[in-house]
């Protein structure tokens, strides 16, 4: 009986290092396989997260950097239009006696506008993606080409060309740089504004005495109009070109018009050109200006 409880307790002893060293051996390998599939489902959560705040973090970078431009190239644009126009109303002032006058000052005016206006729009467009703004800054371009192809037609009597325009814009950009030009739709959205001048200037030219270059500016507008409406149907944006080209095609009747109503009643006012009467026109409406 001794002798089976002594075989027993050494039995037991002999079995106890062995349950001991078994349960941690087993706490272990319960604690490494559960801590690292934990680990390796942070990091993976983890590494996506910061990634998509990082790439939305430029995002909104760069679409604060571009409305910032957006709003100067606005601003740009809109002194661009501003001092254009004073350059037409310049033009506008134009007479039989000051004529030289009128435009060396309106030629001095615009290029007053390029290097000034025009050169800040470019050094604010250049190396980006300007296209991207045409709508920010397409209202002072097509001004500015009515201004310039204004001046060139009352010194010249010719009309102004894009490739001549893009390249006296050519100087302002950098050169390392891809240069900003004038497209296609904008000059010629320009050049249907121009005809809207030249009737104002004919009417004028005609109460003033001038018939021949009232013709001359009826001759040119028609052959404007007449080239445009081959082009305006096949433009791809043309929804503001048929609006101007309605508008182009009443300048040119009150042109026609006006120059026929003087054939045609030129008796009733031959008399009064050359006449040192002031308060009359060769219209025969009151000069009020004098």
């Amino acid at each position: 009986m001794l002798h089976h409880w002594a075989s027993l307790h050494r039995h037991f002893s002999l079995m106890a290092p062995k349950s001991h060293r078994i349960r941690p051996l087993a706490e272990s390998t319960m604690q490494a396989t559960g801590k690292k599939p934990r680990s390796i489902a942070t990091e993976a959560a983890a590494t996506p997260s910061s990634s998509m705040k990082d790439s939305f973090s430029k995002y909104a970078e760069y679409l604060n950097q571009f409305n910032d431009k957006r709003e100067r190239v606005v601003k740009a644009s809109r002194d661009i239009t501003i001092n254009s126009k004073k350059v037409i109303f310049q033009v506008h002032r134009i007479s039989k006696n000051n004529k030289d006058e009128v435009l060396e000052k309106a030629e001095k005016d615009l290029s007053t506008v390029k290097d000034q206006h025009v050169a800040r729009l470019v050094k604010e467009l250049q190396g980006s993606d300007f296209w991207k703004l045409r709508r920010a800054y397409s209202p002072g371009i097509q001004e500015y080409v009515e201004a310039a192809t204004l001046c060139k037609f009352c010194t010249a009597g010719t009309l102004l060309k894009l490739d001549e325009m893009n390249s006296m814009l050519l100087p302002l950009s950098d050169p390392s740089c891809e240069p900003l030009q004038i497209n296609v739709l904008d000059y010629i959205l320009g050049l249907a504004d121009l005809t809207g001048e030249l009737m104002r200037l004919a009417i004028g030219r005609i109460s003033d005495g001038e018939l021949e270059y009232a013709e001359k500016i009826c001759r040119f507008v028609r052959e404007i109009y007449r080239e445009l409406t081959l082009v305006a149907p096949n433009m791809d944006d043309s929804s503001d070109m048929r609006t101007k080209m309605d508008v182009m095609l009443q300048s040119v009747m009150k042109i026609e018009n006006a120059c026929f109503s003087v054939h045609v009643r030129g008796s009733e006012y031959i008399p009064l050109i050359g006449s040192d009467d002031t308060n009359y026109t060769l219209l025969g409406v009151p000069n009020f200006e004098s």
